[in-house]
């Protein structure tokens, strides 16, 4: 080979090498190229998805912010319907205050009165009193100047014979009084207040200021509340009673102290829970269903009392009235019962003593209508009572016995007192009322303690619930013409210190010991 040859052949090789790198670096460019192009474009799909994700969180933060916004915004109309509520509560305790604090000033003020009649009458026995002392010392002068005896043995001779004698003339004289009494009276008022009550029979129910609804199970709870309290709160909106749901087993309370919507938010509530569909639209279809039968068994029971003492119907405001005292219990007694008996029991006697039964009746079933009147209307519940069937009864004989019948207003007639003994009775029939163990034994201690008090008793004993006390007094304190003015001290002193449903019996024993020896 020749050196042009090789020559040729190494500057072949040199241009193919150049060819090559330069395609090489042109490669090589191309593909930095399309690497910028394709990390361009994910760039750009990177900040697309990155402003994604920023609006998806931008809208997920703005509705947990608008649900944090309505659950604060519920807090706070909860904490307001509170906050009114114990503010209406609070006022409504103001108001009571205020009546209370007028009565107070009222029994001052006659507390004052009497005082001022108390002194004196005071004086007048003073100046009696100075010149009964007077003519004792006269007579005693002339009894000393007759008897030869010196002031003081003839003073102390006849005040002693003079304070035995009264002593003796007095007990005589009293029991005398009350066996007369006793003989011309108490006979026949037993007889005739037997009469009345064995003729007289009427059942009684008994309701508390709750209701209890019992529950399929406990889950029903649950569908009670509803999502957020909704259902909960709706029912209590309607009602205008409380629904407390605790952890008693299958069972919530109903509490409210209207009589009337407490047994409305119960058939309701009970309806609801065996339909199974509780929400806010059903919660008000049933109560309102409720509402109107509740009315119908109201009209129904005032009905059923009118025809039950066969007396002429009254205004229609009236018959509303008894109708609502069938769901309003005192001291756990039905209302509308009670002044059922008790218009039976009044005409009954009535009867007895030819008086006019109707008027007598209708007396003793009206007498405790204000105990169901507007909780707006202030007074006691005879005098309100009074003054509503004022408005609808034109008869002076009714009003009299509806007002006094707690003694707050004179008594004019007759028929008066006849419905303040068949309330009393009814009320005191054992049975009728409730009574807590704590009251009952509070009440037996008092009474107890009461007549313990007096000079001579060494023990007492109160039985027959309350209605008897048995006092067992000292035989070398009292004697035997002085145990009748102990027992109607004692019977005074219960009658004005101690409140009691009905009469007390009081009992005096004295047991006389006589105690030997033998050696």
């Amino acid at each position: 080979m020749s050196l042009i040859e090789v020559i040729f052949l190494l500057l072949v090789g040199a241009i193919g090498t150049l060819i090559g790198w330069i395609v090489s670096a042109k490669f090589q460019k191309n593909k930095i190229i399309g690497a910028e192009g394709n990390a361009k474009s994910i760039i750009e799909r990177a900040h697309k998805e990155a402003k994604s994700i920023e609006k998806e969180i931008f809208l997920e933060a703005k509705d947990a912010s608008f649900k944090m916004k309505n659950e604060i915004e519920n807090q706070l109309n909860d904490k307001s319907k509170l906050i009114q509520e114990r503010e209406n509560s609070l006022n409504q305790r103001e108001l009571g205050l205020d009546r209370k604090s007028d009565m107070i000033d009222k029994k001052e003020s006659n507390i004052n009165s009497s005082e001022e009649d108390l002194k004196e009458r005071s004086r007048l026995l003073k100046k009696k009193d100075e010149r009964f002392t007077e003519l004792i010392e006269e007579q005693n002068s002339k009894l000393a100047n007759i008897s030869q005896m010196s002031q003081e043995e003839a003073k102390e001779l006849l005040m002693g014979n003079l304070m035995e004698k009264a002593r003796q003339d007095s007990a005589r004289k009293v029991k005398e009084i009350k066996d007369e009494s006793v003989r011309n009276a108490v006979l026949e008022a037993k007889k005739i207040i037997v009469s009345a009550i064995q003729r007289c029979a009427v059942d009684h129910s008994s309701e508390n200021s709750v209701s209890v609804v019992h529950l399929p199970s406990d889950s029903m709870k649950g569908r009670i509340i509803g999502r957020e309290g909704r259902n909960i709160r709706s029912f209590e909106s309607v009602t205008g009673i409380e629904v407390i749901i605790d952890d008693t087993p299958e069972a919530v309370v109903i509490s409210g102290f209207d009589p009337v919507r407490r047994e409305v938010a119960r058939l309701a509530l009970e309806t609801l829970v065996t339909d199974g569909r509780i929400h806010p639209a059903r919660i008000e279809e049933v109560v309102k269903k409720t509402k109107a039968d509740v009315t119908e068994v109201m009209k129904t029971a005032a009905e059923n009392a009118i025809l039950e003492l066969n007396i002429p119907r009254p205004h229609e405001q009236i018959m509303k009235l008894l109708g609502r005292m069938n769901y309003r219990t005192s001291y756990g007694q039905n209302v509308l019962k009670h002044s059922v008996e008790v218009g039976m029991l009044a005409g009954l006697m009535a009867a007895e003593l030819s008086l006019d039964g109707n008027i007598a009746k209708i007396s003793g079933l009206l007498h405790d209508i204000g105990k169901v009147l507007d909780k707006d209307t202030s007074g006691p519940h005879a005098i309100t009572g009074a003054s509503v069937a004022r408005k609808y009864i034109d008869n002076d004989i009714i009003i009299n016995a509806i007002e006094s019948h707690h003694e707050e207003v004179e008594m004019t007639n007759p028929i008066s007192a006849l419905v303040q003994s068949a309330d009393s009775i009814s009320g005191a029939r054992r049975g009728a009322r409730g009574d807590t163990l704590e009251a009952y034994i509070k009440r037996m201690t008092d009474l107890e303690k009461l007549v313990e008090s007096f000079r001579g008793v060494s023990k007492s004993y109160a039985i027959q619930a309350g209605r008897e006390i048995r006092v067992v007094v000292e035989s070398d304190q009292v004697d035997d013409a002085a145990m009748d003015a102990l027992s109607t001290e004692i019977s005074d002193k219960i009658q004005s210190e101690l409140t009691y449903p009905g009469q007390i019996k009081v009992v005096l024993i004295k047991e006389q010991r006589s105690v030997s020896y033998a050696k």
